[in-house]
């Protein structure tokens, strides 16, 4: 079975840096793109950013220049780091991850964490 689990969030003042970071474990074989998309109050899940298997990366406009996605794929973890944080940044941040199951053929598998909040105050 495979879990992916987030851990880093909290409150932060605006201007301040947080760093997310997110593991999948269990039976993988291999783990294509991994990404974080965050879902504010009253709003839909948005994608944050988002990372290959071979680091290259993709950013919301909104993050562009101020996050920055990284991975390790010895540990299968996918790391967040956030910085000259906005109170608009406020939500829940899900980590994903796209992969190969080691007891499955055929296509990749979405999973999802349960989210971390990531709450910026002004």
């Amino acid at each position: 079975q495979v879990q992916v689990v987030e851990s880093g969030g909290g409150l932060v003042q605006a201007g301040g840096s947080l760093r997310l970071s997110c593991v999948a474990s269990g039976s993988i074989f291999a783990i294509n793109t991994m990404g974080w998309y965050r879902q504010a109050s009253g709003k839909q899940r948005e994608l944050v950013a988002v990372i290959s298997s071979g680091g290259s990366t993709n950013y919301v406009d909104s993050v562009q220049g101020r996050f920055t996605i990284s991975r390790d794929n010895a540990w299968n973890t996918v790391y967040l780091q956030m910085n000259s944080l906005k109170p608009e940044d406020t939500a829940v941040y899900y980590c994903h991850a796209n992969l190969y199951p080691s007891n499955t053929l055929g296509a990749p598998v979405d999973y999802w964490g349960k989210g971390t909040l990531v709450t910026v105050s002004s």
